[in-house]
This record gives C-alpha cells, sequence and structure tokens, in this order.
C-alpha cells in the first residue's frame, strides 16, 4: 500500500505544460539580463564578476580562485526595481568563477569548443555531445543530460553557441538551448522524445553566458547561467522540489569545476609536445 501510494503520487509529476505566460515571463527575464551583460562588455571594465565587488569582497573571492577553489553565488535581475514573477515556473539565475593556472586563453577556448568529446570530461551529467553544424565562430550542438537525485531524468538538448575574441586576453561566448526534450526509457529499444514543454518539466529553457580573461599566469572562466523549470506542486516536493532547487546550483559548480579540473590535466600534455 505504500509503495502504491508513491506510485500514485509521482503520477502528477509526470505532468506539467509549459504555459506562454511563463514563457513570456522568462523571455522578459532574459531580454533584461542580457541587456545588463551588453552594457557590462561594452564598458569591458570591470571585466569579470568579481572585479565589480567591494574591495573586501574582490580580495576574498580572488584568495578563493587561487586556492583552486570556485567562487558562486545566486543573481537576481529585477524590472524597474521588482521582481520578475514566473507564473507556473521557477527561474534559476547564478553566476560561478573558476581559476586555470597555467592555461592561456587560446588553450581554453580550444577546450571549450571540442563539443565533440564533452562527454569524456562531463560524465555522467553530459551522456552524448557532438557538434551538428560550425561555421567560424557558431556552434550548433547536441547535449544529452543525465541527472539522477530523488528521480532519474535524461534531457536531450540543442544549443546555439557563439563565441567572440575581444583582444589577445578577453574573449566571451553564449549559449541559447534551441530543443529541450525529456528522453523516456534512454538508451532502450522504446526510446522517443517527450514532446517539448509537455514533459516532467525539469528543464524547460537554459542560457549560459561565459568570461574569459588570462591574467596572473592562467586564465579565470566565468559562466553566468540562466535556467527554467517547473515549479513544485503542493504536496510533491520532497521528489520534484530537489531537482528544480538545488539542481541548478550544483550544475554549474560541476560544469566549472570539471572545466578547471580537465584542463589542469591537459597541460602537461601540451609542455611535453
Amino acid at each position: 500500500m505504500v509503495l502504491a501510494g508513491l506510485f500514485s503520487l509521482a503520477v502528477p509529476a509526470n505532468a506539467a505544460d509549459l504555459k506562454p505566460e511563463t514563457t513570456a515571463a522568462y523571455n522578459r527575464y532574459l531580454q533584461l539580463t542580457e541587456a545588463n551583460i551588453d552594457a557590462e562588455l561594452a564598458r569591458g571594465n570591470p571585466y569579470l564578476w568579481i572585479d565589480a565587488a567591494p574591495e573586501s569582497r574582490r580580495a576574498a573571492a580572488y584568495a578563493e580562485l587561487r586556492k583552486g577553489n570556485l567562487v558562486i553565488e545566486r543573481l537576481e535581475t529585477l524590472d524597474h526595481g521588482k521582481t520578475i514573477a514566473v507564473p507556473g515556473g521557477l527561474l534559476h539565475h547564478w553566476i560561478g568563477t573558476v581559476f586555470i593556472p597555467g592555461a592561456s586563453l587560446a588553450q581554453t577556448l580550444e577546450f571549450m569548443e571540442d563539443y565533440n568529446h564533452k562527454q569524456d570530461y562531463f560524465r555522467p551529467d553530459i551522456q552524448r555531445s557532438k557538434i551538428l553544424r560550425h561555421e567560424g565562430d557558431d556552434f550548433l550542438v547536441n547535449l544529452r543530460f543525465y541527472k539522477k537525485k530523488v528521480i532519474t531524468t535524461v534531457i536531450d538538448t540543442d544549443h546555439q553557441v557563439h563565441y567572440h575574441v575581444v583582444d589577445s586576453t578577453h574573449a566571451w561566448s553564449r549559449s541559447h538551448t534551441t530543443r529541450i526534450q525529456e528522453v523516456e526509457n534512454p538508451g532502450e529499444p522504446t526510446e522517443r522524445l517527450e514532446p517539448q514543454g509537455h514533459d516532467r518539466g525539469f528543464l524547460w529553457s537554459m542560457d549560459t553566458y561565459w568570461r574569459f580573461q588570462e591574467k596572473d599566469g592562467g586564465t579565470y572562466v566565468e559562466c553566468q547561467s540562466l535556467s527554467l523549470t517547473r515549479d513544485i506542486p503542493t504536496g510533491l516536493g520532497w521528489m520534484v522540489g530537489p531537482f528544480v532547487t538545488s539542481v541548478p546550483r550544483e550544475s554549474l559548480t560541476f560544469t566549472l569545476v570539471t572545466v578547471r579540473s580537465a584542463e589542469l590535466q591537459r597541460i602537461p600534455s601540451r609542455l611535453a609536445e
């Protein structure tokens, strides 16, 4: 009877439609955030978000980064000073930075653009990665994500990515999802993709904004991540909550820490060449 009750609770979690008003609110938030980012890049200085922090906070952040630690914070973009409500969804906005000693900007960008091998470094979070199209500084890539936290989900995604090299020590990139579909029965003969916007709602949109700066004998890598998930159904926080609250922060943490460790592993082989 207990098991039957748990399975009955799982049924509502399988139904979450992405509504037009949810998309509209997220797009408004994204538009304002991207306008802020464009303005920051146009100014050029400060370049990294930690450089805009008060002196004491900035010094502490750089000390942590040079120890090999990640610095991460939650952000919020306001609309004329007011919080943007997202009916039917939850918006997640994080920014994080790592420092890779000994890595040049060019080497870091080479690793970032190697989408055909992302699954080799980012397992288990990325099960499959492939460049679908590449023209100059623009990429269309396919990434299949895996996450297990109380329940398991596999999500197949396409991303439009653009890179821009500012000068010999500064670069940035931005990535926007163009398709997100949850995978039913992944790896099985009966595998199929759920319709977009009609699934369990663990990821409806994801947009990332990266900055790279070579200085202090290495390269700083910064990622600002925005994502949209379903809201938490009443009574199902124990099951859905871990996905839609903690996973966005954990995913950004895993991504940046893995970028740093992978680049550090590649440095000795480059020196030997």
